[in-house]
C-alpha cells in the first residue's frame, strides 16, 4: 500500500501537476478520484477474504490504469522492463501475426502468409486468451509481443478464442524467422490497371513501390492492394500516400503537450495523376490506414472493403524511480478531415463484406480453382468506370 501510494502519487505528481495546484475543477476531481483508489486498495488489503500479495494488486491496478487510456500504453516492471530493453531489433523469431489488444485481451490484427500462424487458421480478429499459462488480460501489449517472440525453432502454445466457437482452441506454433514478404505485381484489364500488394509498409518496399509506379508510367491505373497490410513506421504512409496526391495536407500528429505536426504533399515526391483505388481489410494496420486515410480525403480514389484495425499513435517511454516504465501514447495521427485513425479506423468509401464459411474464417475456393474476392472485382469494377489520362 504505501509502496503504491509513493510510486503511484508521486509520479502523479512530478509528472503531470495533479497535486499541489489550486483547488477547483479538473484537479479537484483527480485529487478525489485517488482518494478513493486508495480507500479502495485499503479495503482490499484489510478485508479480503485471504491476505491478498499487494504487490500484484498494485501492479495490476497499474496495468489496468494504463489500457484504459489505450491498447499501446502499457506499465512495465522493473524486471519486464530490463528485458523490454535488452530485446534485439530485429531478427527475433515469430509466428507470423501482428497484433494488438482489444477489450482487454490480445488480438489477431493479420496474419503473414505461409507463416506458422496461417498454417494453424489464426485469422484477423481471433483472441489469444492466454500464452502458455498467463492470461493476456494480465498482460501489457509491449510484453504480449515479447512472449510472441524467441528462438528458431522453439515452440510456444496459446488459447484462441476464434468467432461462433464456444470453447478456446489450444494451439502449439514453431517460432520462425519470417521472410520479408515480397512486392506482389499483377495486370489486370489488359494490362490497364497495374495491381500492387506491398504486405509490409517499410522504407525500402514503399521505395520499391515508387519504381513500379514510375515504370509503369502516367497512363496505367494503379489498385493498392492494402488489406493486411502492416507497417511501423506512420510515416511510409505518409510517403506513400504523396506518390498520388499533390498537394495540400496529407496528415497530422497531435497530442496534449505535443507539438502540432502537419505533413503536407511535396509536389517533388507526387508520381501520378493517374486514377487509384485501394483496398482495406480488418488487417489493415498503421501506416497502410494512414496512407488509405489521406488518399480517401483527398478524393483521390476509392477505398473498397472492410473498415481498418485502427492504429495510429506515437509513444514515450518514461522510467520510473523503481526501475519500472510507462511507454505512454502522447500524440496520434489524424487524417486530413481531422479522423484520429487509433479512435476511428478508417470507413471504406465502399463497403464490401469477405464472404466467410461456417467456421467463421475467409472462404476457400474449391481445389483448383481460384478464391472469391469480391472486394479485387468492386475495386476493378470501379476502376473501369474511371478515365486514364
Amino acid at each position: 500500500m504505501a509502496i503504491f501510494v509513493a510510486l503511484g502519487s508521486g509520479f502523479l505528481m512530478s509528472e503531470f501537476g495533479l497535486f499541489g495546484v489550486h483547488a477547483g475543477g479538473e484537479q479537484d476531481g483527480a485529487y478525489r478520484e485517488m482518494s478513493v483508489f486508495g480507500d479502495v486498495l485499503k479495503h482490499i488489503q484489510s478485508d479480503y477474504v485471504t491476505p491478498p500479495n499487494m504487490n500484484d494488486v498494485t501492479t495490476g491496478a497499474l496495468h489496468g490504469l494504463l489500457e484504459s487510456l489505450d491498447s499501446d500504453s502499457s506499465y512495465l516492471t522493473p524486471t519486464e522492463y530490463k528485458i523490454y530493453q535488452a530485446r534485439p531489433a530485429s531478427g527475433v523469431a515469430q509466428i507470423g501475426i501482428t497484433v494488438s489488444k482489444r477489450y482487454g485481451y490480445a488480438v489477431v490484427v493479420n496474419e503473414q502468409p505461409g507463416s506458422p500462424a496461417e498454417q494453424q487458421h489464426l485469422a484477423d480478429g481471433d483472441v489469444i486468451e492466454s500464452i502458455g499459462n498467463q492470461s493476456t488480460r494480465e498482460l501489457s501489449l509491449a510484453v504480449i509481443r515479447m512472449l510472441l517472440e524467441g528462438k528458431a525453432g522453439s515452440t510456444l502454445t496459446l488459447s484462441v478464442v476464434r468467432p461462433q466457437k464456444p470453447d478456446p482452441d489450444k494451439i502449439t506454433l514453431t517460432r520462425y524467422v519470417a521472410p520479408v514478404p515480397a512486392l506482389a505485381q499483377q495486370d489486370y484489364e489488359n494490362a490497364t490497371v497495374l495491381y500492387l500488394k506491398p504486405g509490409e509498409l517499410t522504407e525500402a518496399r514503399v521505395s520499391e513501390i515508387a519504381a513500379r509506379i514510375k515504370a509503369a508510367g502516367n497512363h496505367r491505373k494503379i489498385l493498392l492492394d492494402l488489406r493486411d497490410a502492416t507497417g511501423e513506421d506512420e510515416q511510409q504512409g505518409v510517403r506513400l500516400a504523396n506518390f498520388f496526391i499533390k498537394d495540400g495536407t496529407i496528415a497530422t500528429l497531435v497530442g496534449q503537450k505535443f507539438t502540432t505536426q502537419t505533413f503536407a504533399a511535396d509536389p517533388k515526391n507526387f508520381l501520378t495523376d493517374a486514377p487509384v483505388d485501394v483496398l482495406v481489410n480488418r488487417g489493415t494496420y498503421g501506416a497502410a490506414e494512414l496512407a488509405a486515410a489521406a488518399i480517401e480525403d483527398a478524393k483521390r480514389g476509392d477505398v473498397v472493403g472492410e473498415r481498418t484495425f485502427g492504429e495510429g499513435s506515437v509513444q514515450k517511454t518514461i522510467d520510473l524511480p523503481d526501475g519500472a516504465a510507462l511507454l505512454l501514447t502522447i500524440a496520434k495521427y489524424e487524417s486530413a478531415s481531422g479522423n484520429k485513425i487509433q479512435d476511428n479506423a478508417v470507413t471504406p468509401t465502399v463497403a464490401v463484406v469477405q464472404p466467410m464459411d461456417q467456421d467463421q474464417t475467409p472462404a476457400q475456393a474449391p481445389k483448383g480453382e481460384q478464391k472469391p474476392d469480391p472486394t479485387l472485382d468492386k475495386a476493378l469494377e470501379l476502376l473501369r468506370a474511371k478515365s486514364s489520362l
